[in-house]
């Protein structure tokens, strides 16, 4: 095969797939962002104050609903006393017993800091993409609490609150903040909390003697904001149920105690209102970003002027309350649940500012002390706010739109927006509140549901062309294996004048209604994939034909029919089982306990023959099968760490002192090697696995420091990353050994890369993953010899055309690409549920970068996720050469097949529903879309890998029918035996 053919397919693979995971974002998650809208806020007559004049918002970053109110005992006990359970908030939890109104705040994916505090200050949830935005210097572009405030103070972290300074009004918002050097997860987080509770107390001291500053803090509509990083950064290290974890808690609650006592001091005037809360939670592992509960409640109380007394029933369990807070002991208070975005509405009303232009929050009324007049005039402006969003998105749509379809509950029977408010004030001037309130309520449900609505125009096109383009690039991709890896090419693409202009005019329609309806650039790209894969596919309708003729020319008796839907059977079950393994990862436990079976299918003789390889595979499946029955969620175990470190120094040790005996296929060499020609070679072997050892010491001392509270050591930091720089660039070195047979054996190549990877999985993990690594390790390759025994025991290929050096491929390359997928499924799912981007801890990355740094720590999570592959790749790369195939051929393949999964994902993404279920359903789509790219980048990556192994193959096949026994070197047969 041509490179040229070859690369190019892998680069529109690549681009495809890119582009169409993109796709999600169009069609379920349109950015909520427009301007243009009228401002609304509650209207009062110049006597009528609002109800509090400033507001104080704490948000402890982190933090879970159940942990701020269960009780626990003292995290760090003096006494025997100290050991019973007692809440570790006690004036929050005064505050809801005697002065404010709590709930649970309910956040949405994706559950990070950004997102978090947007919909917390502005009341509107970003598209789940904002994420990628990342942190820092990211201004909020859209109108916030904040920038609604006559003026607003902010104390807290450098990632948080530049965005809502620099998207503000210049000036409005001033930002006090610490360091990036002091978020070291590392030391104590504590000081970042106490940081800011030390300036703000700073702020109010200079007040006292700053005439300037005193003036400003005494005006009215003014917000002070407390960003209280602390919890976050000791749950990731800690995990939020540790005893840091619990103390930092104590410690928010009594800086808490002592701000509202200041605040409370200093203007001496009741006319300050609170609000405590948390832009998200934090997963039992120490992770957030997904949809799980215990990430997406947040606990939210709120006291002060304006805000309503707790509703107490003496004696009984006050509406409100579930399993979920039965062990809070506030069962007698009743408790009020909202949507977090309903924060920023219950601010705006609370200081009597307009609701923010974006706003979708739904004012939550039981929060507010106020009479049932009062609540109905701003449960109208809270409608007319999402009403206004309405109508500024329907006449942008109307403008793009050749036949526009308006939502028919504010288009039908004359029921349109102005109608219904101008019904509502009616309802307010007759004195009907309680009906105006309800009436305002459902306007509000309908407003957001004609913002859903818009949101969706285009769901049910989009969907359809992108399904069309899914299938059309499966047929496309399986269209180009035969004609490149079964025909070699024979047969040439056979085009026509009709073919032709039908593509071009489906191309340019869909074009023309794009640019009509001003679409996005993106839209240009999902419609061309379908046309120019299913036009390809067409042009190569003879290379289908012949392909199947050659694949299944064979396939000719009762028989041979039966075994092949048999097979087709055994393979459609095992991508159905993939699919559901993304959910229940114990299914992968199944599919390799069945697995370790697999070499009986081939006979009792071919056992015998191949005893010592069958036990192999068999023993690796089973120790394979084991990690998925693990839980997901690890926490540090500096004892696996260094047990499976130990085994891959044994390994290496172990290949050191039987070289020759294992470079002979595990039988005593005919030939003894010269010690000199080898010294060089085992020298650097020795190197390598000074390498892991030297790892394994390293990390474990910086471990038990990072445990014991005594950060992490800077030898060990630089021992560390010098560690893992030379263990990657040692193959490098293999590269100044003479050239001979062991030096070329694809065994050699495989422990060379495999104790390339080992300090960098000893370093980045923190439970089991060594051992799964080694076992992973073992079971590629058992899988490439037991292929490689079973394709010799298998009747010969059809030959290869003259000049051609690589046989085609056959229906049962079908079945390696099947096991390649599921071992690549295996890479993801056996060590924790990558699905969830809550399984990432940032335990292992701290032994390398302490301190906090979202995009480092993240690239050194990915270089440990993709370690598995550079295994999987390098065994594939070795199998393609041993079974004759071109080295492309079976990655091509398993791209053409793979998206059967990508296609089932995308058509089970949710919108609606559990935020658990909606973040779950984009991760696997996402993750199944990515097997591909990652499949197209491990192609390339193998080529390096394997570059200079030689393999043996006992017969190959040519052109005139001719067997000849060779060794092949980089895709050429040498002529040696």
């Amino acid at each position: 095969m041509a490179s040229f053919p070859r690369f190019r397919f892998l680069a529109i693979a690549v681009i495809f797939h890119l582009a169409y995971i993109y796709s999600i974002f169009d069609i379920y998650f349109v950015s909520p962002i427009v301007s243009g809208m009228r401002l609304f806020e509650v209207e009062r007559p110049p006597s009528q104050r609002a109800p509090a004049d400033r507001l104080v918002l704490f948000v402890g970053d982190g933090l879970r609903a159940d942990k701020a109110f269960q009780s626990h005992p003292e995290p760090y006990p003096k006494s025997d006393n100290d050991l019973v359970p007692r809440p570790l908030a006690p004036f929050l939890r005064s505050k809801i017993l005697e002065k404010g109104t709590f709930g649970v705040s309910h956040t949405r994916v994706p559950t990070e800091s950004r997102p978090g505090h947007v919909a917390l200050i502005a009341g509107l949830y970003e598209d789940v993409s904002a994420v990628t935005t990342g942190w820092k210097m990211n201004p909020v572009n859209f109108d916030s609490v904040f920038n609604r405030s006559r003026h607003t103070w902010s104390w807290g972290s450098p990632d948080i609150l530049p965005m809502f300074e620099h998207g503000a009004v210049p000036g409005r918002v001033d930002a006090y903040m610490y360091g990036h050097e002091m978020e070291d997860f590392s030391s104590d987080a504590l000081v970042l909390d106490l940081w800011v509770f030390d300036h703000v107390k700073e702020l109010f001291a200079e007040a006292k003697t700053n005439k300037t500053l005193g003036d400003a803090l005494r005006q009215d509509r003014i917000v002070f904001f407390l960003h209280l990083l602390g919890l976050d950064t000791t749950g990731h290290f800690h995990r939020p149920y540790s005893k840091e974890y619990l103390n930092n808690i104590k410690v928010v609650d009594q800086g808490v105690k002592e701000i509202t006592e200041l605040i409370e001091d200093f203007y001496r005037d009741g006319r300050t209102a609170f609000v405590f809360t948390a832009d998200h939670g934090m997963s039992d592992w120490g992770s957030h970003g997904d949809g799980h509960p215990d990430n997406t409640r947040t606990p939210l109380i709120s006291w002060g002027s304006g805000v309503a007394k707790p509703e107490l029933y003496p004696g009984g369990v006050a509406p409100g309350h579930d399993e979920y807070s039965s062990d809070w002991n506030l069962d007698h208070v009743r408790r009020h649940d909202v949507a977090q975005a309903d924060v920023a509405a219950l601010m705006a009303y609370l200081i009597g500012v307009e609701f923010p232009a974006n706003s979708v929050g739904e004012l939550p009324l039981p929060f507010l002390a106020a009479d049932l007049k009062e609540k109905a005039k701003a449960s109208l402006v809270n409608a007319q706010g999402v009403l206004e969003q309405y109508r500024v998105k329907e006449e942008q749509k109307m403008a793009t739109e050749l036949r526009y379809r308006p939502y028919k509950p504010l288009s039908e029977n004359g029921l349109t927006a102005e109608r219904r408010v101008a019904d509502v004030k009616k309802l307010i001037r007759s004195g009907n509140y309680e009906e105006a309130i309800e009436e305002s309520a459902a306007l509000m449900k309908i407003g957001l549901g004609g913002l859903k609505y818009l949101q969706r125009y285009d769901w049910l096109f989009l969907r359809a062309l992108i399904t069309i383009g899914y299938f059309g690039w499966m047929a496309y991709a399986l269209t180009t294996v035969i004609d490149l890896h079964v025909l070699h090419g024979r047969v040439k693409p056979s085009r026509t004048l009709g073919g032709t202009v039908v593509a071009s005019s489906i191309l340019v329609a869909l074009y023309a209604s794009f640019v009509i309806s001003k679409s996005p650039p993106t839209y240009y790209l999902y419609a061309f994939f379908p046309v120019f894969f299913w036009e390809g596919v067409y042009a190569r309708r003879e290379s289908i034909a012949a392909g199947g003729k050659q694949l299944f020319g064979h396939v000719k008796s009762g028989a041979s029919v039966v075994s092949l839907l048999f097979n087709t059977a055994i393979y459609i079950a095992i991508i159905v089982s993939l699919a559901l393994g993304y959910i229940h990862r114990e299914i992968l436990t199944g599919l390799y306990a069945i697995g370790a079976f697999w070499p009986i299918a081939y006979g009792f003789s071919f056992l015998q023959e191949h005893a010592a390889l069958s036990a192999t595979w068999f023993l690796s499946c089973l120790a394979m099968s084991t990690f998925t029955l693990l839980p997901a969620m690890k926490t540090e175990d500096v004892n696996q760490i260094v047990g499976g470190g130990g085994i891959m120094v044994l390994i290496g040790l172990v290949y050191l002192m039987f070289e020759d005996y294992i470079l002979a296929d595990f039988s005593r060499p005919t030939e003894q090697a010269s010690p000199t020609q080898n010294h060089f070679s085992r020298t650097l072997v020795g190197v390598q696995i000074g390498l892991t050892a030297l790892a394994m010491v390293v990390t474990r001392s910086s471990a038990l420091s990072l445990q014991a509270k005594q950060g992490l050591p800077r030898g060990n930091q630089i021992v560390g990353w010098v560690v893992l720089v030379l263990s990657l660039l040692m193959p490098l070195a293999y590269k100044l050994v003479p050239s001979n047979e062991s030096n070329t054996h694809y065994l050699h190549r495989l422990l060379i890369i495999f104790l390339t990877c080992a300090p960098t999985f000893v370093i980045l993990t923190i439970s089991y993953e060594g051992l799964f690594y080694v076992a992973f390790s073992a079971v590629l390759v058992s899988w490439v010899r037991l292929e490689h025994a079973i394709y010799r025991a298998s009747p010969p290929p059809p030959p290869s055309p003259e000049g051609i050096d690589h046989r085609p491929l056959t229906l049962p390359d079908l079945r390696t690409s099947l096991f390649f997928l599921v071992l690549i499924q295996s890479a993801f799912f056996s060590t924790g549920n990558v699905a969830s981007v809550s399984s990432f801890s940032l335990e292992s990355v701290l032994r390398l970068i302490p301190i906090f740094d979202p995009f480092s720590q993240g690239a050194l999570l990915i270089l440990k996720l993709m370690i598995p592959f550079a295994l999987i790749s390098a065994n594939l790369g070795i199998l393609n050469k041993r079974l004759g195939v071109a080295p492309s051929a079976l990655f091509m393949t398993v791209m053409a097949v793979s998206d059967v999964l990508t296609l089932y994902f995308f058509w089970v993404v949710k919108d609606e529903g559990s935020w658990l279920e909606i973040g779950s359903t984009i991760s696997h789509f996402v993750i199944a879309s990515l097997l591909c790219v990652f499949v197209a980048a491990l192609e390339p990556v193998s080529g390096v890998f394997i570059s200079g192994v030689e393999v043996e193959r006992e017969e190959k096949v040519v052109g005139n029918g001719e067997k000849k026994n060779g060794v092949v070197g980089d895709g050429k047969a040498d002529g040696r035996i």
